[in-house]
């Protein structure tokens, strides 16, 4: 009988749950997560001795985020969990693990890529001023380090997490000087019928608002950016709401468009890519179980698309049990069935949400020439538009090879987005047709020794 060597990255809802079902039939899983604590981005653990407690921290979901850290502590005898390790590489079904300053390889039989996802930005004058921070950054800080990121916040973008994260920080404490949606009111109308299916989201998010607004938080909705005020720090925001412009003074900024799938690992796997529509993003070929297009390779939650912790929950268990058919375990087809189908279930809601808060379509093609979008090479979208304009580049890696956009520390994964938005724009084309930068290793930020070290016993051997 063949050895199965099951790893699981990330140990957020869809890892953890992963995990617990491929306990109970007796495997023991290697648990690999970047975090030092499971409990993934949503619902992420403070550090040992932090006196918060859960309920406030997570809201309403500080029942969910208990139940996950509880499955996790409970079957830490049976799993080999690893965390503060960052899986930057994978080659022949074997992962590259830095921990403590020291890379390791991982091998595996069966891959379950429970990645999670990361917030979608778009650049505008003055995004990179000291003291913009993305949602899903506002929100470490508020978790794990116990922080707000300003005295007087001004939260910005669209998508559910905008209203989550400004309500927590207003319950925590903190001064929230505005809270600006760049989508619609009546986007979120046109959205009801399809958000009726999920009263109970509908109910969090609506009490979300009404709290802010009877706090005395200004809601503003079809909002544009027009500049971050100051220089070593922000001083306010210049905004374009109804025609007129506004401005809110703050110390902070923290905004997102919504999340985007890390799919970095999925791609050096070699899983085929297809374009999501509705996420606005290439995430991974995978069917109905979370099988993906490589043998034994298998992704879940976020990473794959975005749908929310709960979906990642089931999306988990589901990889598992696929997993465990595919090693030719006995598996509850019943469970299965009834897994896939919350699952579809879930989705149209997501499409209900997205219609609720669109994607800006129009942002990129108001961004200014002198804007970076590029941080790690100082690329700007003018550099872009005459990549396009001076040698007829329509496609995302070739605009890399000709500006060097994607190359620098974050390999794409924060400029990607923002790069694929300026350039379908700039050449009349969608983000489906000019594709996606091929990914390269590491994925993220290592030290070069690492690196070189790895190569050189490769060499050796």
């Amino acid at each position: 009988m063949s050895i199965v060597m099951p790893v699981i990255v990330g140990a957020g809802p869809a890892g953890v749950r992963a995990a617990q079902a491929l306990v109970a039939q007796g495997l023991r899983p290697v648990i690999l997560d970047e975090a030092p604590r499971a409990g993934g981005q949503i619902y992420r653990q403070p550090p040992p001795g932090f006196q918060r407690a859960k309920p406030a921290l997570y809201g309403f979901e500080h029942r969910k985020a208990d139940a996950v850290h509880r499955a996790m502590n409970d079957m830490l005898a049976q799993v080999d969990y690893r965390p503060g390790s960052l899986v930057w590489n994978v080659e022949g079904k074997t992962l590259d693990v830095l921990q403590d300053g020291v890379s390791t390889a991982v091998p595996y039989t069966h891959l379950i890529l429970a990645t999670g996802a990361t917030d979608r930005v778009l650049p505008f004058p003055g995004w990179l001023t000291p003291g913009v921070y993305t949602l899903g950054g506002s929100q470490v800080a508020l978790k794990f380090q116990g922080c707000a990121i300003g005295s007087r916040v001004v939260f910005m973008g669209t998508g559910p997490l905008l209203y989550l994260v400004a309500y927590q920080y207003a319950r925590a404490g903190a001064q929230v000087a505005a809270v600006l949606d760049t989508s619609r009111f009546t986007d979120r109308l046109a959205a009801l019928p399809g958000m009726l299916r999920a009263p109970g989201l509908l109910a969090k998010g609506l009490y979300y608002m009404a709290w802010l607004r009877a706090h005395g938080v200004p809601l503003r909705s079809g909002v544009r950016p027009i500049a971050v005020q100051g220089q070593a720090r922000v001083t306010g925001l210049t905004y374009c709401q109804g025609g007129r412009e506004h401005s809110v003074e703050c110390d902070a900024l923290a905004y997102g468009l919504a999340l985007r799938s890390e799919t970095q690992l999925a791609s050096l796997v070699g899983c085929e890519f297809e374009f999501n529509a509705r996420d606005r993003n290439w995430t991974p070929r995978r069917d109905t179980a979370g099988r993906g297009s490589v043998p034994s390779v298998y992704v879940a939650g976020d990473g794959a698309a975005i749908a929310g912790a709960d979906a990642a929950e089931l999306a988990g268990e589901r990889a598992a049990l696929a997993l465990l058919e595919d090693i030719g375990q006995p598996v509850d087809a019943r469970r299965a069935r009834e897994l896939e189908s919350h699952l579809a279930a879930n989705s149209r809601i997501r499409t209900a949400l997205e219609r609720a808060f669109p994607f800006p379509e129009d942002w990129a093609a108001s961004i200014a020439d002198d804007t970076v979008i590029c941080r790690c090479e100082e690329v700007t979208a003018g550099t872009v538009r005459r990549a396009v304009h001076d040698t007829a580049a329509q496609e995302m890696n070739r605009v890399k090879a000709l500006t060097r956009v994607g190359m620098g520390r974050c390999q794409g994964r924060m400029c990607g987005a923002a790069t694929a938005e300026v350039l379908a724009q700039a050449c009349g084309r969608t983000p489906a047709e000019v594709g996606r930068l091929r990914n390269q290793p590491p994925v993220k930020p290592v030290p070069v020794r690492v690196v070189c070290l790895e190569r050189q016993e490769k060499v050796s051997a």
